[in-house]
């Protein structure tokens, strides 16, 4: 029987409360709730607008370009916080279960992206054996020129401190900022045909959205 990304998700919150100290769990909890009423939505990128070329390291040492992505066709472009975020995991391999066999079939090249140091991206690529890229994009250039980070809280801060999660260690540059959970799929001329993104860091873009946008 298929599990679905959202039930997974669904059941990775209620499991989260359980595995956290309470007080970790009532910050965590309202900044989700927060981010989602209060993202600045405006400044994220449009359909129709295109994206800069790019150049990220891979997680197995190499490079990969934007040109590169899109050369024989659209790309699907997952922007994720970092190997450290559970819900990120669960989203990742479900990307890699339900939807890179159509994406194979279709010659539509997928890259997951984070802020996190390409050390961070190796080891997201093996923990959950995935099979497409995973690139670092350090110092959230590329996610930003699609206006979608952000400065986690305070609050938040202090909690994840308080479970030995440094942000600024793991992306390499002493800083916080994080990327929303995003899906990307961007044409052959690196045109956005595309976004969804989620402020919301424990709901994430079905696979169904994604092949729909391609047809």
């Amino acid at each position: 029987m298929r599990i679905e990304l959202q039930d997974e998700l669904k059941d990775l919150k209620v499991k989260s409360k359980d595995a956290l100290p309470p007080a970790a769990v009532k910050v965590f909890a309202a900044d989700a709730e927060r981010a989602e009423e209060n993202a600045e939505r405006d400044k994220f990128a449009q359909v129709g607008s295109t994206i800069e070329e790019f150049t990220l390291a891979d997680a197995n040492g190499g490079e990969t370009t934007l040109s590169s992505l899109v050369a024989d066709g659209p790309a699907v472009l997952v922007f994720y916080r970092g190997g450290w975020c559970p819900y990120c995991n669960v989203a990742l391999r479900a990307y890699q279960r339900d939807l890179l066999p159509e994406l194979n079939r279709r010659g539509v090249r997928l890259a997951a992206i984070s802020p996190q140091v390409p050390d961070g991206s190796l080891s997201t690529k093996e923990t959950n054996e995935l099979e497409y890229a995973v690139l670092s994009d350090v110092g959230n250039v590329v996610a930003r020129g699609l206006g979608i980070t952000f400065q986690p809280s305070a609050q938040v801060r202090a909690a994840q401190s308080g479970l030995g999660l440094d942000l600024g260690e793991r992306n390499g540059t002493g800083e916080w900022e994080l990327p929303h959970p995003a899906v990307v799929v961007v044409d052959t001329d690196r045109t956005i045909r595309f976004l969804d993104v989620h402020p919301d860091y424990t709901t994430r873009t079905a696979p169904e959205q994604v092949l729909a946008a391609l047809r």
